[in-house]
């Protein structure tokens, strides 16, 4: 199995929302007016670029969506250059031109890749408009209905009820994404995800100082909105994906240096829906966004991210992928390195409280062959193994500090009492358990040595056991 693109001239996209014309003025700059402490430009050249929802239209029709945008402009010189770079990149427009409004713009003066002011032309649209939404959306989904459709919303007031695009489209069996704007996330009941930023997301819920305090209140927020799933975009710390009976999927950033993040809540929500409307599951469609963002913010301005870019960075990521996995996601990944002619490695508990003894035997382990993939007890299953007072530490935390060992290539939750499932899945060249056990006392032992692999048993570090340490914590309480 190679790590490809999905075919993304399968997907059919309607992108409804905000539309809006990103200028830039670019000039030099090298003197101080004498007017006023400011800087003096010398306009050398401008440029008009699709931003918005016409930024999250040329996105995935760049990826080679079938893509229809839905929205509003005005009927002056800024509304025929908007139409214009549309359609030069494929984009089936719907924008109703209004006489009493301007086209959104926003004129940034640039000098030296330096971004110095940004003026904005706009008034927000009024819900005497949204009739001609209503009507218009209408027609587009019993004529040419999309397999998924994105709400783009800056807040201008082009969707001014959400919650009728979106039972209109559940009479159609439509998923819907939305990147949200707002403090009332109440509006997009009903969606299939939506993609608040960090600072969008706790504007809702509050500051989140963990992981685990994110985790909990995403799957509140996530139940209260009767979505499928949550993903919050979280800048240097990458992304969070939050699912119904699922471990949160954690991905760290994919951007190597942030030159403008203009654009790239755009860039998310365009590559995540795109993805799904090409049959990816939601780990899969937030991986591939991911990465989409981290070359998005390596360029000046408003951009797309093109398919060979997309592979490019895919591929760069198989050598270099580790963390935190779901078990379709891990599957891929050691398919990919067995094509390599990796050897696998396997192992799991429950580790509670991460010890010497652990840190010892992992690294065992990794001399063993070219990739370490540990399995570990989800919290419910560890309870039953250990009893009512364990874990101690949560699954999120256990899984991270396993993950961040230098020996430990890729951590997957299950939540069976025993990994033999998982192993029967993965088939693993070599499964490894340490302590006192015999290979045949070993969960999964026999399916390895069916297919031809090894088992092998290696010791932990003398003095050293989870238990012990919580007896003693527990003496000196």
């Amino acid at each position: 199995m190679s790590y490809s693109l999905p075919n993304f001239t399968s997907a059919r996209i309607l992108v409804i929302g905000d539309v809006i014309l990103d200028r830039y003025w670019h000039g030099t700059t090298d003197r101080i007016s004498p007017e006023a402490p400011v800087p003096i430009v010398h306009i050398k050249n401008q440029e008009d670029r699709a931003g918005g929802a016409g930024n999250v239209a040329i996105n995935t029709a760049t990826l080679g969506a079938s893509t229809t945008l839905l929205g509003l402009i005005g009927t002056d010189q800024e509304s025929s250059s908007l139409k214009s770079l549309l359609m030069q990149q494929g984009v089936c427009c719907y924008l109703e031109s209004l006489s009493d409004r301007p086209t959104i713009t926003k004129l940034r003066i640039v000098s030296h890749h330096q971004q110095l002011i940004r003026l904005d032309f706009e008034e927000n649209f009024d819900h005497c408009h949204e009739g001609l939404i209503l009507a218009q959306y209408r027609t587009i989904l019993q004529s040419t209905p999309p397999n998924i459709i994105i709400f783009s919303d800056y807040g201008k007031k082009t969707i001014t009820h959400p919650n009728k695009l979106i039972s209109l489209a559940h009479n159609f069996k439509i998923p819907i994404s939305v990147d949200p704007k707002g403090k009332n996330f109440s509006i997009y009941y009903g969606a299939n995800i939506i993609t608040p930023n960090l600072p969008e997301f706790e504007a809702i819920v509050g500051s989140c100082a963990t992981n685990e305090v994110l985790v909990e209140r995403g799957e509140r927020l996530r139940e209260e909105l009767g979505l499928e799933a949550l993903l919050i975009t979280r800048g240097e710390q990458g992304m969070t994906l939050i699912q119904k009976n699922t471990a949160p999927f954690h991905l760290p950033t994919q951007a190597r240096e942030v030159f403008d993040v203009t654009g790239a809540g755009d860039t998310v929500i365009s590559i995540l829906a795109a993805s799904l409307a090409a049959g990816c599951n939601y780990q899969e469609a937030t991986r591939l966004a991911n990465i989409a963002a981290g070359l998005v913010v390596g360029k000046l301005g408003t951009a797309s991210v093109t398919s060979h870019e997309l592979q490019g960075a895919l591929q760069a990521s198989v050598n270099t992928d580790c963390g935190v996995f779901t078990q379709d996601e891990l599957y891929r990944l050691v398919q990919d390195a067995k094509n390599r002619g990796e050897r696998i490695v396997m192992t799991n508990g429950c580790f509670d409280i991460l010890h010497p003894g652990h840190v010892h035997y992992l690294a065992q382990a990794k001399k063993l062959g070219d990739r370490l993939v540990v399995a570990v007890n989800d919290n419910n299953s560890v309870k039953r193994l250990k009893g009512e007072s364990r874990p101690v530490n949560t699954l999120m935390s256990r899984m991270t500090m396993i993950s961040a060992l230098r020996d430990v290539d890729w951590v997957v939750p299950f939540s069976e009492d025993t990994p033999a499932a998982l192993i029967a899945q993965l088939c693993p060249d070599i499964l490894v358990k340490g302590g006192d056990y015999t290979p045949d006392q070993v969960a999964g032992a026999d399916i390895v040595l069916a297919y031809g692999g090894k088992v092998v048993i290696l010791d932990y570090l003398e003095g050293y056991s989870t238990t012990q340490m919580i007896n003693t914590i527990s003496k000196k309480n």
